[in-house]
């Protein structure tokens, strides 16, 4: 393409704007940042992550003169193809992350670069939460919530983002900025952009004055629709200011840049049940959701049988899948309140409108949160279930259209009938039926003209069969992007499309932003650009790059994110089947040592929030073992069969570092520590070093107590507290506590030489890992068969879970405390502000929530950063790679208030980057517990 010459040029431009280290012209990161969660493949010429708008607007201006089209790119979770691009894309960095709620007017003032599901947590204390909710509403971010009017199960139309919006700031692609919260931008604007307006008003007229036309429009958007332009705005509004403002509402990019958008919030109740409520057939289903759109409901979630054979297997699943007929259907049915009373009330009105008799388990709704948890994980199950289950090498496609909720039943039979002619008998249905919103998922190779030509002749006759025969959407809520743009003609015929046409030539007659997205001539282009799929590893194949894992990395946006790992890995896959010599692919391979690799902290949180519980460290931990020479392995394995003397040379270590510090002063020692480190790559101190721990005699456990066999990890026996902190011991610590609940603390022999293993295992050596793990799951169960075994570090506990056995049953110290030491001691609470970290470990095997209430028991406010996921020590990489800690806690310190000066946690490497990144003391939860009992 033409303007692929001239972007290729622009990067040196670029960084006379913005720092190096926010310009990617390299191969990897391009590919990387240009993916999104769309089947479709465009790699960028060049990648600018901008922080503010005037950065947009300069970067806007040096596209413009070169000719250059731009796409903006929030989290990249659209599934239509209009976030990806093959010339610029401008990527929202943090600085766009702003939030301010107005509480007199109700009115949420968002940046377009906060998570949906951030800024409901920042306006939950007033009751209230942004209307639209997308299931993707705890990646995607505003920006792209608002350009795509993303909606969800319990938005609806009324709540979506067109019909929420106060107001919003924009830039156009001539670089004119519109605040139309501000009466002065509005005037200016209006005066720099009258033929612009003029024409938008006499669209709006011309649209008006058709009779026929307007009903259209309205009719049309009485459903679910992202289908091209929301030109209802042209018959809704009469002042081109408001027009144009809703115009940008779904329009994909393709109109402007939205810096701000405002939101009138919405109530957020508290007070909520759910039911699912399985019919014996899909007719019987879709009349009590018509049944249903009058009663006092929050949300009607629709599941065919095959989407309920899908999930048959989820916790709290209220029939026998097995025993249903093959026609059968449920509903997962949900109503809030204001209050307890209101909620009883409303769940009586609805119990009045789905007769009991039409259903194969009756109408009961459940108001305990883990219950309705699981109901709604059955529901959620379902993408999930399908994209596991594809075949290697294909993608999963999640497809949205709307019917009228009149002829649901008959429209859904249709459409099962469709997928069936068409092969993909695996694809299930499932959808917000209120809205007569229906999703539809099934497994797609692109590997083949066959097909391909499968796929184009479904995609058709889902055109003719939504649009021909029902009327309805094409799109409901995931845009139209690529996907859909060759159908937009076909649901909306030559007026309708000639009106967005106008729209487009109007704000952006230079065709600039994110062009052949939404409006594009080709009529084939949705099956162009294509995503291949090869197959890399089990640990990841199943991957849909939906993106849902990124918020968890603590890797994002200073290298690579578990997505862009992914990514990358195919896409060196590819080429090396299709090109082995390719200089390309030896440039990424390079690259991919650095951001894929050697940053990766391999905490496995991606997995916690992954549809599909998709590992991308355990992926990574497989590419080092491959990496691992013989001689690695023999140094690693005479470092493992001698581990003692490997903790004594760390001891060693630290206790050099402790003295040049004391004797030359701590910034001498870190300025001289940064210097190797950035020269010669080696391992950097932190200010919150710790001194040495020296092993102390055993002491005899008093009798009259308990027994507990106590397991200190490696980290723990070597470092104790820092330079200043004048602490006792961990192991004094717990000996005391564990003394006043009735325990007697009981330490292993041979102690030095034992190890969980984990440093072998996130290093690559996992067999050598493997070892130690069975020498010290063998060593603990002989001296503790009969007595509960603790571990002290969350980490180690986590890892030697996956080696229980009948006499070997490991507990983490965090779930120890609160289960049995806690109940047992009186328990003052301090008039404390503390600060917790919530470590990996803890987070993956469910017990967050123990450390939370074990703080909250023992101090008057606790506060557990939200922004912080992953600390990024990672075992060493805090020193051998501190940036990767320093970027992960780069919010930590702003996030804690003035009076909070203490911090916990259950691990120790994780406790010197927390302490070095907030000026706080960070100790085990241990000391905390002390102190609350003592």
């Amino acid at each position: 393409m033409q303007h692929q010459s001239a972007a290729g040029g622009l990067a040196s431009e670029f960084e006379t704007i913005l720092p190096k280290e926010r310009v990617f012209a390299d191969p990897l990161r391009r590919l990387a940042y240009g993916t999104d969660a769309s089947f479709y493949r465009l790699t960028p010429q060049v990648v600018a992550v901008a922080e503010n708008e005037a950065e947009v607007l300069a970067l806007l201006e040096i596209c413009r003169r070169r000719k250059a089209p731009v796409t903006f790119r929030a989290a990249g979770t659209s599934l239509s193809g209009q976030a990806v691009t093959d010339s610029v894309l401008i990527v929202l960095g943090e600085g766009f992350g702003g939030f301010a709620y107005d509480e007199s007017n109700q009115v949420a003032r968002l940046g377009p670069a906060i998570v949906g599901g951030e800024a409901n947590r920042r306006l939950a204390p007033f009751g209230r939460k942004i209307g639209p909710d997308p299931a993707s509403v705890a990646t995607a971010k505003i920006g792209g919530i608002a350009a795509n009017n993303a909606s969800g199960m319990c938005c609806g139309v009324g709540q979506n983002s067109y019909h929420t919006l106060a107001s919003l700031r924009l830039a156009l692609a001539d670089g004119a900025v519109l605040d139309t919260s501000d009466p002065a931008s509005v005037a200016a604007f209006r005066r720099s952009h009258a033929a612009l307006l003029d024409g938008l008003a006499a669209l709006s007229a011309e649209i008006k004055a058709d009779e026929t036309t307007a009903a259209r429009i309205r009719d049309k958007f009485r459903l679910k629709n992202t289908t091209g332009y929301a030109i209802n705005a042209l018959v809704d509004f009469d002042d081109p200011i408001d027009i144009l403002a809703h115009l940008m509402i779904g329009s994909e990019g393709t109109l402007g840049f939205l810096s701000r958008v405002d939101y009138r919030a919405v109530p957020e109740y508290r007070d909520k049940a759910s039911a699912l409520v399985v019919f014996a057939d899909l007719a019987t289903a879709c009349r009590a959701v018509s049944a249903l759109k009058s009663a006092p409901v929050e949300a009607v979630e629709l599941l065919d049988r095959a989407s309920l054979e899908s999930v048959k297997h989820k916790k709290g699943m209220p029939v026998e899948v097995d025993a249903l007929g093959p026609d059968a259907a449920a509903l997962l049915i949900e109503s809030r309140a204001a209050n307890a009373d209101d909620l009883r009330a409303q769940l009586a009105s609805i119990a009045e409108t789905i007769d009991p008799a039409t259903t194969l388990n009756g109408v009961n709704f459940t108001s305990d949160p883990v219950e309705s948890g699981r109901l709604w994980d059955i529901r959620k199950g379902t993408f999930p279930a399908v994209g596991g289950k594809r075949p290697p090498g294909t993608t999963v496609i999640i497809e949205d259209v709307a019917f009228p909720v009149a002829r649901l039943a008959e429209a859904t039979t249709d459409l099962r009938a469709l997928l069936d002619a068409h092969g993909y008998a695996e694809a299930i249905i499932f959808g917000h039926a209120l809205e007569g919103n229906l999703h539809f998922v099934f497994a797609q190779g692109f590997d083949s003209e066959r097909e391909v030509a499968r796929y184009a002749s479904f995609m058709a006759a889902v055109a003719e069969l939504v649009v021909g025969k029902y009327d309805g959407s094409l799109k409901a809520e995931h845009g139209t992007g690529r996907n859909m743009a060759p159908f937009v003609e076909r649901e909306w015929g030559a007026a309708g499309t000639a009106a967005m046409r106008r729209i487009k030539a109007l704000i952006d007659p230079e065709n600039l932003l994110n062009p052949g997205v939404l409006i594009n001539d080709d009529p084939e282009i949705h099956l162009k650009n294509l995503k291949a799929m090869p197959a890399v590893s089990a640990l990841i194949d199943s991957c849909i790059e939906c993106g849902f894992c990124e918020p968890q990395c603590p890797s994002k946006g200073l290298t690579l994110s578990p997505r862009q790992r992914i990514t990358s890995a195919r896409e060196m896959r590819r080429l090396r089947c299709d090109d082995p010599q390719a200089p390309q692919l030896t440039e990424m391979a390079a690259a991919y040592d650095y951001a894929g690799d050697a940053t990766c902290a391999g905490c496995s949180l991606c997995s916690t929030v992954c549809p599909l519980e998709i590992d991308t460290g355990s992926y990574i931990r497989t590419l080092r073992a491959e990496k691992r020479g013989g001689v690695a392995r023999t140094i690693a394995g005479g470092l493992a069969n001698h581990f003692g003397a490997t903790l004594n040379a760390t001891r060693a270590g630290l206790a050099a570092s402790g003295l040049a510090r004391r004797v030359l002063g701590d910034k001498p020692v870190l300025a001289v520590s940064d210097a190797a480190h950035q020269a010669l790559g080696l391992p950097r101190l932190s200010p919150a070093m710790p001194r040495a721990a020296w092993p102390a005699a055993p002491k005899p456990a008093n009798g009259a107590l308990r027994p507990v066999l106590f397991f200190s990890s490696c980290a723990s026996r070597a470092m104790g507290p820092a330079a200043g902190d004048d602490s006792p011991p961990l192991l004094d610590v717990a000996a005391r506590v564990f003394a006043r609940a009735g325990f007697a603390l009981v330490q292993p022999e041979n102690l030095d030489e034992l190890c969980c293993g984990q440093p072998f295992a996130s290093k690559g050596f996992p067999e050598i890992a493997k070892a130690k793990a069975e020498q010290l799951a063998q060593h603990l169960a002989t001296d503790g068969a009969a007595i509960p075994i603790v571990i002290d570090a969350s980490t180690c506990a986590t890892r030697m879970a996956a080696f229980s056995g009948p006499h070997f049953r490991p507990l983490d110290l965090v779930q120890f405390l609160r289960d049995e030491i806690a109940p047992r001691l009186t328990i003052k609470r301090l008039p404390e502000t503390v600060a917790v970290h919530v470590t990996c470990s803890l987070r993956k095997v469910g017990l967050a929530s123990a450390l939370i209430e074990l703080a909250e028991a023992c101090a008057e406010k606790v506060i557990a950063p939200p922004g912080v996921t992953c600390c990024g020590f990672a075992g060493d990489k805090g020193f051998s790679h501190p940036e990767l800690n320093d970027h992960a806690l780069r919010h930590l310190k702003e996030s804690l208030p003035a009076e909070c000066r203490e911090g916990y946690s259950s691990n120790r490497t994780c406790e010197i980057g927390l302490a070095a990144h907030s000026g706080r003391r960070y100790r085990s939860i241990l000391h905390l517990v002390d102190a609350a009992s003592s």
